[in-house]
């Protein structure tokens, strides 16, 4: 089979290995199709798990059953799946409660472990989740950062008639805002400096939009009778936009921390003031559990619009390429590499 291998930042070689054979307890996925995530470019730039290289990246990602292990039950063979990245040990306490990203010997395909930038991968059929057969490859990839999204809305407990305010429109970004739309958040702000994503946004679900960091105060103001947002979501990585969202939450009011920054990056904090309003930070990075099953449901019965989410596509031969230029297709909320080169 043919494998993507990032042997060194900035630089894949595509390999021909094995097909891999499964345990008794695992799968083995033909993979169809594979999401570019933001996670991929940070290691793919060298800024992120550097630890792990070599490695094949990959971690949003559909396909169908190839071959199970004997003790692999509730699955078929050729049945299309998505699967949960995230294996933890499955007995200690963060496992229990599902913040398998806290277990002390937690991995993640494709960050940790090799992932599906290949012609097939092996996983535990524990993580192996059914699609319905009527949802497009290129669909069911967009599961894996909805979840992310998802449980995201969880941690935040935001509901119906809540304010928000995204900040950042890109495909993150965008999912929050057609996820906020679902649960009923209004009004829905989105800030981002690229007109175009912004105009994305508000066409799938957004109330107002923002291009003018100097503005955006003013136009979240407005919006909200002049108290501010009940939740303002950074979807980044930009500690003075992280800065940012605390001047927009009113009093009482929550910031979803979500974006990643860099490892030694630091937010001041004026702790008299959060202790009085009553204000809170709640940090989420990924989905997991049931994140997933919930996340394949919403896309499943429509709630979720994939259509912006579906750009380019390579295949793999040209993956080189695919991450070479994805800065310059910003139009591309999500690039896809399809294991076929047709």
């Amino acid at each position: 089979m043919r494998t993507a291998v990032l042997v060194e930042p900035g630089r894949f070689v595509i390999e021909e290995r094995p097909v891999p054979r499964p345990g008794r307890e695992e799968v083995l996925i033909k993979i169809s199709r594979v999401g570019i995530c933001g996670t991929d470019m940070h290691i793919f730039n060298g800024k992120y798990a550097l630890e792990s290289l070599p490695l094949v990246l990959g971690h949003e990602f559909a396909g169908t059953i190839a071959k199970m292990g004997a003790d692999a039950i509730g699955l078929e063979t050729g049945q299309r799946v998505v699967v949960d990245m995230n294996i933890g040990c499955n007995s200690c306490y963060w496992c229990r409660r599902n913040e398998i990203l806290n277990c002390p010997d937690m991995s993640q395909i494709g960050i940790n472990v090799d992932g599906a930038f290949s012609e097939y991968i092996v996983v535990p059929s524990k993580l192996v989740i059914p699609a319905l057969t009527n949802i497009s490859f290129s669909t069911l990839c967009l599961t894996e950062p909805l979840a992310c999204v998802v449980r995201a809305a969880r941690k935040a407990s935001v509901t119906f008639g809540q304010s928000v305010v995204v900040l950042g429109a890109g495909p993150i970004g965008n999912l929050h805002v057609q996820l906020l739309r679902v649960i009923g958040a209004a009004p829905i702000i989105v800030f981002d400096i690229s007109e175009d994503r912004v105009l994305l946004a508000q066409k799938y679900g957004a109330d107002f939009g923002a291009t003018n960091p100097e503005l955006l105060e003013s136009m979240v103001m407005e919006a909200t009778d002049g108290r501010g947002v009940d939740l303002a979501i950074e979807s980044v990585g930009i500690p003075s936009l992280y800065a940012t969202a605390l001047k927009l939450i009113r009093k009482g009011g929550h910031i979803a921390a979500f974006g990643l920054t860099e490892e030694n990056e630091t937010l001041p904090l004026n702790i008299l003031t959060t202790v009085l309003q009553e204000n809170s930070v709640k940090g989420s990075v990924a989905g997991m559990g049931q994140n997933m099953h919930d996340a394949l449901t919403l896309l499943s019965h429509g709630r979720i619009n994939p259509e912006p989410f579906l750009g380019s596509v390579f295949p793999l031969s040209d993956i080189q390429e695919a991450f070479d230029s994805h800065v310059e297709r910003r139009l591309d909320l999500k690039t896809q590499i399809s294991m076929t080169d047709e």
